[in-house]
């Protein structure tokens, strides 16, 4: 063997192995840092809106209770006799458990907003365990039952938060398809608007009874919804109503008609209704 064709496979040697070296030290793949997905294949956790037959909705009102807001919104809701679900936060429910005790004597609904209403989402287990169950802790105090509904304050919540929440506390997780931005509070007639204008039924209407001027627009709210022929229930009632998406109708589109072969002379047109034909 010539001494050219020993270096030359010398050569080859080396390279192979250092590519092989450096695959060995070189980053995972795209497919092994992915996040894995730790959405369950189970019953549905978490609820924006909900498809049901009927003009049904649900109104919630976030923060409360408020020593003096929520008793006017109460007043309304019974004058109208409608239902509403109350997000609570827990340092509030403390302060004013019997106004807890009078909505759910009229028929309200009472569901957890955490102790504090910090963003979850960027909290660790052991602070968003604490948040939760101090205030299921005071809600059945207040009223006697725990809640079977939490909504994380801004909506903010990971996937893999809403699992262990649902898992250990037994809530569905209740975010809203229908959002004035009332907190921004821009007017009553704006947040009345908004409101009539994006409510479909199945919807799940967020507000918030802690300001004074989505209480002046909740008269106007009410009254326009049930006028266009929405019935109001708790976000509990909602999701025992609603039913699956029906399906799609079938596509009618005609697929088109192949071209006719060289030297074929085009068919002739049908003739029109009542035309003798030749």
């Amino acid at each position: 063997m010539s001494l050219l064709r020993i270096f030359s496979l010398g050569g080859f040697f080396f390279l192979t192995c250092q590519f092989a070296l450096a695959q060995s030290n070189s980053s995972p793949t795209p497919e092994t840092t992915r996040p894995v997905s730790v959405t369950p294949s189970g019953p549905q956790i978490t609820f924006n809106s909900v498809h049901v037959e009927g003009p049904y909705v649900a109104i919630t009102f976030d923060d409360g209770p408020h020593a003096t807001l929520t008793p006017k919104l109460l007043d309304l809701l019974a004058a109208r006799k409608m239902k509403a679900t109350f997000f609570v936060v827990g340092e509030n429910v403390v302060e004013y458990p019997e106004i807890l005790k009078r909505a759910v004597r009229e028929g309200h609904e009472i569901a957890s907003h955490s102790w504090s209403h910090p963003n979850l989402g960027k909290m660790g287990d052991d602070g968003v365990r604490r948040e939760l169950q101090k205030t299921d802790d005071a809600i059945k105090a207040a009223i006697g039952v725990r809640p079977t509904l939490m909504r994380p304050p801004y909506g903010s919540i990971t996937a893999r938060q809403k699992i262990w929440i649902n898992e250990s506390f037994g809530y569905r997780i209740i975010i809203w398809d229908v959002d004035p931005l009332d907190w921004k509070r821009p007017g009553p007639s704006a947040v009345c608007q908004r409101i009539v204008n994006e409510t479909r039924p199945g919807s799940i209407i967020l507000a918030h009874d802690i300001h004074p001027p989505t209480i002046e627009a909740m008269p106007a709210t009410f009254d326009q919804l049930q006028e266009k022929g929405f019935k109001f229930v708790t976000v509990s009632e909602l999701l025992a109503m609603a039913r699956p998406l029906p399906p799609k109708p079938a596509s009618t589109v005609r697929p088109p008609r192949a071209a006719p072969a060289a030297g074929t002379a085009p068919a002739a047109p049908a003739p029109a209704p009542g035309t003798p034909n030749g």
